[in-house]
């Protein structure tokens, strides 16, 4: 479990070829990324799986908001999870939350069974950072062969949640990887490491390009002040410096 990884999370064909570009180990493959990350198209996803040759991951998250998810949502959640997994993927990057903030054991088990039925890596993504005991819910995600957690220490930037995220890793690494994402960048990935140890980092690397058509008549705009007719991507300079870092710091 102590390999470095690289992931760079996309939000589009694009932004896969530009993590390709980069250098980046994988990516985390997603739709939406102003919403925190969505489900990606099928089509997407074949385009990347079928011309990019980079391991993928793939979410499956099928609403903004948070992880309590109704029967048509969860039902959704698994045909989605039975499509891709048809797919050459590494792996489903999912979460399910109890109406407590509690991991929904049931749907976790459901799910995670049905991805390693087809030989994939179970991926629980920041829906563990709502949770209301850490220590509890690895333990509980451990128990049910989740293989990964993606975390930033339950907080909004994972420099923030460095005391977390150095606890559940000198205690629980032997038993589940950890991989850090949320603000982690080229300046303070190193500060990351040092302290955790973690050696598995998971970036946007966004930059903002205009498009003239999003405001005219009426405004579909969803970024503020200078973004506000822009849409986010992966910059290549950004990832590129992003895994130079990473590769210089991390000797594993």
């Amino acid at each position: 479990m102590n390999e470095k990884i690289i992931e760079i999370c996309c939000g589009s064909y694009e932004d896969a070829y530009i993590a390709k570009k980069s250098g980046a180990d994988q990516i985390e493959l997603n739709s939406a990324l102003f919403l925190g990350g969505l489900t990606p198209s099928y089509g997407t996803t074949k385009l990347v799986l079928d011309n990019l040759n980079i391991p993928t991951f793939v979410m499956i998250r099928p609403r903004p908001g948070g992880f309590l998810y109704n029967n048509f949502e969860y039902e959704s959640i698994v045909k989605d999870t039975e499509l891709f997994l048809d797919l050459n993927i590494e792996g489903i990057v999912f979460g399910f939350l109890s109406k407590d903030n509690e991991i929904d054991l049931d749907k976790t088990k459901t799910l995670v069974n049905l991805i390693h039925s087809k030989g994939k890596l179970a991926v629980f993504h920041r829906a563990f950072d709502q949770v209301n005991n850490p220590i509890k819910s690895i333990e509980e995600l451990i128990s049910l062969s989740v293989d990964r957690i993606l975390t930033s220490g339950q907080k909004n930037n994972a420099l923030d949640g460095i005391g977390l995220l150095n606890e559940l890793q000198e205690n629980y690494s032997n038993k589940i990887e950890l991989i850090v994402g949320s603000g982690v960048n080229s300046e303070n990935v190193k500060t990351i490491y040092g302290k955790t140890s973690i050696s598995k980092f998971h970036s946007t690397c966004k930059a903002w390009r205009k498009d003239p058509t999003t405001i005219a008549k009426i405004s579909y705009s969803y970024a503020d002040n200078e973004h506000k007719d822009m849409y986010d991507i992966t910059d290549f300079e950004t990832a590129k410096n992003f895994v130079k870092t990473i590769n210089s710091i991390v000797k594993i």
